[in-house]
């Protein structure tokens, strides 16, 4: 059986451990438009120039919160 954790895993080991992020912005209205939504996320850039972006699911329907561990920032939300 396959064991899609761990290769999702394994690849977001490949995008994200060791990187640096570099630039951290919400999408702008345009950027957000142009994918349809209504909803702006939180965008960030590592080193090697890959940007990443939160979606309310993985078809890419809407922005999306990113949620963290940090007491005082719980979520950083979507915006309009």
């Amino acid at each position: 059986m396959t064991d899609y954790g761990e290769i999702w895993t394994e690849k977001a080991k490949t995008l994200l451990l060791n990187k640096r992020i570099m630039r951290v912005r919400y999408l702008s209205q345009d950027e957000a438009n142009d994918l349809g939504w209504t909803a702006r996320s939180i965008a960030f850039q590592t080193n090697d120039g890959t940007w990443f972006f939160c979606s309310a699911d993985d078809e890419g329907n809407n922005g999306g919160a990113l949620f963290t561990s940090n007491e005082d920032i719980s979520c950083l939300p979507v915006i309009p």
